[in-house]
């Protein structure tokens, strides 16, 4: 049985190859969630899609993606983090030919659903890979640091590039760059990471755990996305919301109970872990909806083209690379707690100046500005996020954390998107039925959703006050690999390891 992949240092060459390519499938997988968006008009256009069966092409992505991270993130440490990149990514490259290629609707939801899953297989192993391998202080805050920046600049990046292939050699290959992309990722994982060695025998896989827990979180996902759609107050809206509660929380009670449950509940003792989840939660639902109403107000109210809306992000890119590299840079010195504080701050002042924005607005004056502060927050808050929700996590759970956190993540995603869009909606809708005009309603409504998502924002930085400084805690808690876990199923697993450690040395 191969061993474990031995730790490296971002000294070497081939750490800092091994972190290339780990951020390489991060930010495929976030470029897809944003790349189809200004290309939706064309889509529509060639395919037949109805207004209301449109938001299925960026929908239907975030729900199996979303939906579907908890079980990627226990397959990784069940099946070996290797073998389940490689499958994702070979998963993604087929879904996303045969998307390009789609004559019809249906052909091409079917693509973005299984492109999701395919995502969903491929960044908890990523993540979970990345902080396996790097496991010094100052390596891991600075590989987790190149990861939040690539995290976050990916989303401005896929609405760029989805602006220049549209207006250049067409929308389809908005779906065509997987394939090209997933070519050079599969040789690269085969010869680059190691074999890692599985945390668990496939035979004592928790198959009914699974079934529920996806239900459930599918079933979760599908009434955030719809709920806009559907109102809030409709009875199959809270109807689908209570089917999602009841299947989550008879997982719960599968997990108590199983030998070796897919979800670890005993996880969430680790310090400040469910802390750090509910601030990228919460953060992420007011933060991450900006470039849907942002777009949206550059492209209805402003008139600009798809390729110029995309390029509108590039300083949002810079910002947030640099704000990454700075708050990696703190972490040691002032702790994960006060770094996310403060960048969650920064960026609710950038979402409440651009809650601000008027009809006859202007780039440089009403937009760069507001722009510039989330993106100066955004990358301090994903470094400090990670770095927090990955602390104390042994390597045998590093997929299920690494899981854990881009399921907070998605889902804040989705319900800030449901959340204020229902804000912009009712708004707008009020205004237009009072005479207002079609421009003044909808900059009214943008600018209020907007104001919504500054206070989720703000809600995040407080939040962060009862996250694990690791600063401060490093040096006082115990090695992630000597983590208490009181659980059986804990137990059986620190015995099954030391067996391997043992097999391994003798």
């Amino acid at each position: 049985m191969a061993a474990d992949p031995v730790p490296l240092s971002l000294a070497s060459g081939r750490g800092r190859r091994i972190l290339a390519l780990l951020c390489a499938v991060a930010f495929l997988d976030f470029v897809d969630a944003s790349i189809t968006n200004v290309a939706l008009p064309h889509i529509r256009t060639a395919l037949g899609f109805s207004v209301q069966s449109l938001q299925w092409v960026p929908s239907a992505y975030l729900l199996t993606y979303g939906g579907l991270m908890l079980l990627g993130g226990r397959l990784a440490d069940l099946l070996g983090r290797r073998n389940v990149l490689l499958a994702g990514t070979v998963l993604v490259g087929l879904s996303s030919l045969a998307g390009g290629f789609a004559g019809d609707a249906g052909v091409f939801i079917a693509a973005r659903l299984v492109q999701g899953a395919g995502a969903a297989l491929m960044l908890p192993a990523a993540l979970s890979a990345l902080t396996t391998t790097f496991t010094t202080d100052r390596d891991r805050r600075s590989a987790l640091g190149v990861w939040a920046a690539v995290a976050g600049l990916s989303s401005a990046v896929g609405i760029l590039a989805g602006g220049l292939l549209t207006q250049g050699p067409g929308w389809r290959w908005v779906m065509f760059v997987n394939p090209i992309a997933c070519a050079l990722v599969i040789p690269a994982v085969v010869v680059m990471l190691p074999r890692d060695r599985p945390a668990a025998r496939t035979s004592r896989f928790d198959l009914l755990g699974s079934v529920v827990m996806t239900g459930g979180m599918l079933l979760l996902v599908y009434a955030l996305i719809k709920a806009p759609d559907q109102g809030w107050g409709a009875a199959r809206t809270w109807g689908e919301l209570g089917g999602a509660a009841v299947l989550l929380a008879w997982f719960v009670v599968i997990e108590l109970r199983a030998a070796d449950p897919i979800l670890p509940l005993d996880i969430f003792r680790v310090p400040g872990l469910a802390a750090a989840n509910l601030t990228g939660l919460i953060g992420f639902a007011g933060m991450l909806s900006m470039f849907y109403f942002l777009t949206l107000y550059m492209q209805n109210v402003l008139g600009y083209s798809p390729i110029a809306a995309g390029a509108a992000y590039l300083p949002l890119t810079v910002g947030v690379g640099i704000g990454a590299g700075i708050g990696s840079k703190l972490l040691g010195r002032i702790g994960s707690r006060a770094v996310v504080s403060a960048g969650a701050l920064i960026s609710a002042a950038g979402l409440f100046d651009l809650s601000r924005i008027p009809v006859g607005g202007g780039y440089v004056a009403h937009v760069l500005p507001g722009l510039l502060l989330v993106a100066f927050g955004l990358g301090p808050v994903f470094v400090g996020v990670t770095t927090a929700a990955n602390a104390g996590v042994g390597p045998s759970r590093a997929g299920v954390a690494a899981a854990i956190l881009n399921s907070a993540q998605q889902l804040g995603g989705a319900l800030g998107l449901a959340v204020l869009s229902a804000v912009a909606t009712a708004r707008i809708h009020h205004l237009a039925s009072a005479g207002a005009s079609v421009p003044a309603a909808t900059t009214s409504g943008l600018r209020q959703a907007l104001a919504v998502g500054a206070a989720f924002a703000a809600a995040a930085a407080l939040i962060a006050l009862a996250t694990n400084n690791t600063r401060e805690d490093a040096a006082a808690a115990p090695p992630p690999e000597h983590v208490p876990d009181p659980a059986p199923a804990g137990a059986r697993e620190t015995e099954r390891d030391a067996h391997h450690t043992k097999e391994l040395h003798s």
